[in-house]
């Protein structure tokens, strides 16, 4: 497995947020608004981990809201909303989801999108290390073969083939992630599944029934959970420390606990109204 050494980067001190469940709107409204602050210099580089509750849909910055079965997201008591960042649909339920944001001109993101993924996935690797998973970044043939298959059934979810450096385990996608540059920052967030059924985003997407079915057989092949990885069901908590420390070590990076400041949330609030739990906004594609 390749890591880099902690050597190569300065030690840097970044507040390190754990906040409560929240539900999808509330959570990108937030991470936004730490990337806001701090290019206003008014926050710090951050590390935040969080939950979604209720479980939430959430689409990609330019996809399609039609690709979501609006009624059966209804029947299943999920919520949608738009990530900042691009991509396409996850279903964020029984997660581990983190976020980071720092200014571009940290030594951890110089180098274009493609090498800071290389970079930051290493403290993704480190703290599943820390969980007792030995994992890997895509290589150029998992993605090959992967997007082999996409092209011959693919659909609107995320978790069905891996980006460059994005974390895999079997060759199955593990950890997903995307990046946001604005205002001279950079935010990357990504999900890691703990556990439960990887299929149950095909209930609530806009498939036929053939489709659906096609892929719900397809899905289990390409992406999988912590728990199918490790044997055991991994709590939350035990995620996020074992995460947190994979940055720390493998970034050089010492995470000190904070709160969200007061500026932080009056943006996240104007945020989620504007946006994120605006339904013309959430349907302007």
């Amino acid at each position: 497995m390749e890591h880099d050494s902690t050597k190569q980067f300065p030690l840097a001190t970044w507040r390190l947020l754990i906040t409560p469940p929240l539900d999808g709107a509330t959570n990108m409204a937030i991470d936004e608004a730490i990337l806001q602050a701090l290019a206003e210099g008014q926050a710090s580089p951050t590390l935040r981990f969080f939950e979604w509750a209720p479980g939430c849909l959430s689409l990609g910055y330019n996809q399609k809201w039609r690709e979501i079965d609006l009624t059966a997201l209804e029947q299943h008591d999920y919520t949608w909303t738009r990530r900042p960042t691009g991509g396409r649909a996850i279903l964020h339920i029984d997660e581990a989801t983190y976020s980071l944001i720092t200014p571009e001109a940290d030594p951890r993101i110089q180098g274009g999108i493609t090498e800071s993924y290389r970079v930051l996935s290493t403290g993704l690797l480190r703290g599943l290390e820390r969980l007792g998973l030995e994992a890997g970044q895509a290589s150029r043939e998992d993605l090959r073969a992967l997007r082999q298959a996409v092209d011959r059934g693919g659909g609107p979810v995320c978790f069905d083939t891996p980006s460059r450096y994005e974390i895999t385990w079997q060759h199955k996608k593990l950890i997903g992630s995307a990046q946001l540059r604005r205002k001279k920052m950079v935010l990357q967030h990504g999900t890691l599944p703990l556990h439960g059924d990887i299929t149950r985003i095909i209930d609530v997407l806009a498939f036929s029934d053939s489709e659906r079915e096609h892929q719900r057989r397809l899905l289990p092949h390409r992406a999988t959970t912590l728990e199918t990885a490790l044997g055991r069901v991994v709590p939350v908590e035990e995620a996020f420390a074992g995460l947190a420390a994979g940055f720390e070590e493998a970034l050089a990076l010492t995470l000190v606990r904070g709160d969200l400041s007061e500026r932080e949330l009056a943006l996240a609030e104007q945020l989620r109204a504007g946006q994120y739990a605006n339904e013309s906004w959430l349907k302007r594609i």
